[in-house]
């Protein structure tokens, strides 16, 4: 969530930021007011309170004739006490909820409007220009054994597939060599739980717009993830970080799930937009001051697995109004699928300052030994929908696919996969 006493002194930054998300800046004055009248009652709670400590001590020393009537007025007083304190504890919860639903301030910088307003910031390699007529992810992957979305339908529904053969080793693989690359840069590897309980979801905002995206199990009144940055955020969930560890890096390894809403007829072929995927999700908690900086650094790693996988690509800067809740910067590499004859999502990395380690209380000791809220930033760095893009990219005319180098050693030294007779 946002800080409290940054907007109170500087409201309008967060009118302007809500203002580019097309979200609407009334809130502001809203949070200011309860924000006001919350303190003002806090305030009248604490001296009814000290006064009725007061008449207390006056009672047990009061003669006689002055006893009844101070238990009078303790009495009174105590009944100020309880409604003074009851309102300032509604106010602090009818804050509490507003602010809750208020997203990360952006940063500045960031490009105003939509899904379609982003700004490209570079652009990676040149679309590949073919001598025959190129095949789709899935026309390949069926050639190769490695995609069954047929036999997905039939045991779990739309959106499921199977990978098989070679297509279980190219993911097996990404993740690897994604999880090798994380380590040799610090990270430490971690496989996550992949249900987690409401307040960890809530607290890294993604019970808010996006809710309806999210699996529940009401019986167990557990979600499952759609990333691995949930159960990393809530790894440390109410500690104080040693200052010297920072920035501490982990790199998560996890089946994700999510639930597709609104995106009936949207990529319904093959494995772009499916329920369940893998993914090594990169996850950094550091001080709010070297944010900006990591952020960087994450996007050049993804870059760097990008560029080892020989995928042409962009990196854009996503615009205000397409980012998440939580995050305050997000910058997208998309890499080209021939097929589409467009670029598609393979990487996102975001920023989100210090609104999760808010919400989580999430702190770091500083130099001066008194605790700060920490900045938390995530980035993925492989996940099953790159298996598009490899195959389209790498295909060849006969239907194999040529792997790419720096991937061999992660699917048993294979230069090509042939494809195989249909079962």
């Amino acid at each position: 969530m946002i800080d409290l006493r940054a907007l109170r002194d500087d409201p309008d930054r967060l009118r302007v930021s809500q203002r580019a998300r097309g979200e609407d800046d009334a809130v502001v004055d809203r949070l200011l007011d309860l924000d006001s009248r919350r303190r003002a009652a806090l305030s009248r709670f604490e001296n009814l309170r000290a006064e009725q400590k007061s008449v207390g001590k006056s009672v047990s020393a009061a003669s006689p004739e002055e006893r009844e009537g101070l238990l009078g007025k303790a009495k009174a007083l105590a009944a100020d006490v309880r409604a003074a304190e009851a309102e300032a504890g509604r106010l602090a919860t009818e804050l509490d909820t507003v602010l809750a639903g208020v997203p990360n301030i952006v940063e500045d910088g960031v490009p105003e409007g939509g899904v379609d307003d982003f700004a490209v910031l570079d652009t990676v390699g040149t679309p590949r220009e073919f001598d025959f007529a190129p095949r789709d992810h899935l026309e390949l992957g069926e050639l190769l054994g490695a995609i069954d979305t047929d036999r997905g339908a039939k045991v779990s529904g739309a959106r499921f597939y199977f990978l098989t053969g070679v297509g279980a080793l190219l993911e097996m693989g990404l993740m690897n060599m994604a999880v090798q690359r994380a380590a040799a840069n610090g990270f430490t590897p971690v496989v996550p739980p992949v249900l987690v309980k409401p307040e960890t979801m809530e607290g890294t905002g993604f019970l808010g717009a996006h809710a309806d995206e999210v699996y529940h199990l009401p019986g167990d009144d557990l979600y499952l993830v759609g990333t691995s940055e949930v159960p990393l955020a809530g790894y440390h969930a109410g500690e104080i970080l040693p200052g010297d560890a920072l920035p501490t890096r982990y790199a998560g390894w996890s089946t994700c799930f999510r639930r597709e809403a609104g995106s009936y007829g949207k990529d319904t072929r093959g494995i772009i937009r499916v329920h369940q995927f893998t993914k090594v999700e990169m996850f950094v908690y550091t001080r709010p001051e070297d944010a900006r900086e990591e952020h960087l650094r994450l996007l050049g790693w993804q870059r760097e697995m990008l560029d080892a996988l020989e995928l042409p690509y962009r990196v854009i800067d996503t615009a205000a109004g397409d980012l998440g809740t939580s995050a305050a910067r997000k910058y997208d590499c998309e890499a080209w699928v021939p097929t589409q004859g467009r670029y598609r999502e393979l990487t996102s990395t975001s920023d989100c300052t210090d609104f999760q380690a808010r919400r989580l209380n999430i702190r770091y000791r500083g130099e001066d030994g008194r605790p700060r809220f920490a900045a938390t930033l995530n980035g993925t760095l492989a996940t099953t929908r790159w298996i598009v893009a490899l195959l389209e990219n790498h295909q060849q005319a006969d239907g194999s696919v040529a792997v790419p180098e720096a991937l061999r050693p992660f699917v048993g030294g294979r230069e090509v996969l042939q494809p195989v007779a249909k079962k």
